[in-house]
């Protein structure tokens, strides 16, 4: 079958290998579409060598319908949709002891530990593969994965009906927790650069703004009658915003970090201190995440065809890649199906 895997010093490239048999507690996918996110492109850069095999199909934004179960799978059946909430956890880590196998100490995210979904046939264990409704489709079902990522961001920062919700960066993920935010209720503003990007803000309510140009600091003060925003997402993952971040939370205002910072930044604390802020991290997601953003998607809540930028073949994965590294698109997909599947 084939596939697009990393081959190490920036490259991505198609290669043909053996499908895995599922075991009898395990789901093999015909994967339909799989989505590249920046965790994608920390890898390509070669950041993440010390958890990637090399040569590996990586990819865990994704889409697809189930091929085949294992014998002891029974709540799953050939023919469903299906996408991947791509954690396995230990299950015997502090962290996982305390209920919290999503940051488990010993976590296996799978598509960067393991093998991920840029491969015609996926084979994953059935407990990670959440079901989704027959009429959604495919291409955007591929985005349950980082929207349910926003999901945790909003649910982790507390965000209630009536607060201003401050998004610094307006990137696809940037985009999502826009959307969820104005779907929980919050007033939002967007704070990004390119132009294309606050439109696309700007076209599904959010108000934008752009910290080159206008005074973002004003804005907010004037939007929140001085008081500041409720709750701060930093999503850029930029030193400079990190330490913005602080400055536009009101008095026990929540800051949210969204964004992977690879090294250590500075902080305002000071600022922390002064207001007594909340800093909350948030990584990845639970299963009440994925199951809202499943929810989102097939109620026609998220427009999904605005975030998704252009569908590429899988043998061309890595002009993708490329055009994301750029910052030439919001969300591409490779479309990973045969071309059988797609005459069909």
């Amino acid at each position: 079958m084939r596939t697009a895997s990393y081959i190490g010093q920036g490259r991505i490239e198609s290669r043909d290998v053996e499908a895995i048999e599922p075991g009898s507690r395990d789901v093999r996918i015909r994967v339909a579409f799989a989505g590249i996110c920046g965790t994608d492109l920390h890898i390509l850069h070669g950041h993440m060598d010390h958890r990637v095999s090399v040569p590996q199909p990586i990819g865990h934004e994704m889409s697809g319908t189930i091929e085949s179960v294992g014998s002891a799978v029974s709540d799953l059946a050939a023919g469903q949709k299906v996408t991947v909430m791509p954690l396995l956890s230990c299950g015997d880590c502090p962290a996982c002891r305390a209920g919290h196998r999503h940051i488990c100490q010993n976590l296996d995210f799978v598509g960067i530990e393991t093998p991920g979904a840029m491969q015609e046939l996926w084979t994953v264990p059935a407990s990670i593969v959440i079901p989704v409704p027959d009429d959604v489709d495919l291409a955007h079902a591929a985005l349950i994965e980082p929207l349910a990522v926003a999901a945790h961001d909003v649910r982790r920062a507390r965000l209630a009906a009536g607060e201003t919700a401050l998004v610094i960066g307006g990137g696809p993920i940037g985009q999502l927790i826009a959307l969820v935010a104005a779907r929980t209720g919050a007033d939002v503003i967007v704070a990004e650069p390119n132009a294309e990007r606050r439109a696309l803000a700007a076209k599904h309510g959010a108000r934008v703004v752009d910290p080159l140009h206008d005074d973002l600091a004003a804005i907010v003060q004037d939007a929140t009658g001085g008081a500041g925003a409720d709750v701060v997402f930093e999503v850029a993952g930029i030193a400079a915003t990190a330490l913005d971040a602080t400055a536009h939370a009101k008095v026990r205002g929540r800051v949210v970090m969204v964004a992977i910072h690879p090294n250590p930044v500075p902080i305002d604390l000071h600022r922390i201190f002064w207001r007594e802020l909340e800093i909350l991290g948030a990584r990845v997601y639970e299963r009440e995440d994925f199951e809202r953003a499943v929810a989102l998607i097939a109620a026609g809540e998220i427009p999904a065809d605005d975030i998704i930028t252009d569908v590429v073949p899988l043998d061309q994965a890595a002009r993708a890649f490329a055009a994301l590294s750029e910052a030439r698109a919001m969300k591409l997909l490779v479309d990973v199906r045969s071309h059988e599947e797609i005459s069909a």
